[in-house]
């Protein structure tokens, strides 16, 4: 693929985005080791052809992520769309020790976030996962307040229910909620993306590729790095593991016959739901991210849509898509 100033383009609330995302993450954390060299060439790539929307958190590899970002940022700030995230909070040696939404963390939090990221201010600024000992209102009343200081251009909210992010639209706007969505993770369809369309918000499906299970290229558990976190998602553990392959299995089937990858059958679906939806696939591979932003292109026909609807009602999803501790967090 040649860099291309003409990749296709979406809005969230009033700000303008290409139509896929880099989740960052994984450069990072979570995902077993990562280059940084390799990561950063990633990101300028990324940039090169057009993909413009990238996605980090104050929580990956502890600060490292944001860290890692400025480095592309330091020359190329004014070409790129800066998303980040706080309200997780890790200690230094990465252990989680809750959710914060208290109105001096979020002034804190994105203190430190412009600091690691060298800028002046960030594009998009949500809340990772609600802090629901605080109330919501307080919370982006606080993010509110970073708008009009010139810190925070745009909010967010991710995970959030309906119900909090109505509330939380009544105190700001609000830009995007980021929620994980994909052809095996459609919770969001039933009341939350219904509420996004009424209120004007975009949404930003996380995983849009089942992390990385809907690729099919992860055949077996062991094909993972031992510190890999999916080891522990309950969709990747042995018992449910073979079943859910037959899913991932069908869908490089199906993307095969239309001379398609896995991946860009289920990013094309994703991006077919609605022109308000952007998906942050990650990767740290320039082939597949090249891979991925073909699906930025490619027009879902009604057959596809009919057998890749029929395939899933074929093959339902076994697990969670977070051990109980992480699905506590969801949906606040």
């Amino acid at each position: 693929m040649t860099a291309s100033a003409s990749f296709p383009r979406r809005r969230l609330g009033d700000l303008s985005v290409s139509a896929l995302g880099l989740g960052c993450m994984g450069m990072s954390d979570f995902y077993g080791g990562a280059e940084e060299a390799v990561s950063l060439a990633v990101l300028n790539r990324a940039l090169d052809i057009g993909i413009d929307f990238l996605d980090t958190a104050d929580m990956y590899g502890v600060g490292a992520n944001e860290r890692l970002l400025a480095k592309v940022l330091k020359t190329r700030r004014d070409e790129i769309v800066l998303a980040t995230k706080f309200g997780n909070v890790r200690a230094e040696d990465g252990r989680m020790l809750g959710i914060d939404g208290r109105p001096e963390y979020v002034r804190a939090a994105c203190d430190a976030s412009l600091q690691r990221l060298g800028v002046d201010h960030i594009d998009l600024y949500y809340q990772h996962r609600v802090d629901r000992q605080v109330p919501i209102e307080e919370t982006v009343g606080a993010m509110a307040g970073l708008v009009k200081a010139g810190k925070v251009r745009h909010l967010g909210l991710s995970e959030a229910s309906a119900e909090t992010i109505r509330r939380a639209a009544a105190v700001h706007p609000i830009a995007a909620v980021q929620t994980e969505y994909s052809l095996w993770t459609r919770d969001v369809e039933a009341s939350i993306l219904p509420t996004l369309r009424e209120l004007g918000i975009g949404l930003v499906p996380y995983s849009p590729l089942g992390r990385g299970f809907l690729t099919g290229s992860i055949r077996r558990p062991d094909d993972l790095a031992a510190n890999d976190w999916r080891r522990q998602n309950p969709r990747f553990a042995s018992g449910n593991f073979a079943h859910n392959l037959a899913l991932a299995d069908a869908v490089k089937a199906l993307a095969a016959e239309r001379g398609l990858s896995a991946a860009q059958l289920a990013l094309a679906w994703l991006l077919d739901r609605g022109p308000d939806i952007v998906p942050i696939p990650g990767t740290r591979s320039i082939d597949r991210l090249e891979e991925n932003a073909v699906a930025a292109g490619v027009k879902l026909e009604d057959d596809a849509r009919r057998h890749l609807e029929a395939l899933l009602a074929e093959h339902a999803v076994a697990g969670a898509r977070y051990p109980e501790a992480g699905m506590a967090s969801v949906n606040g």
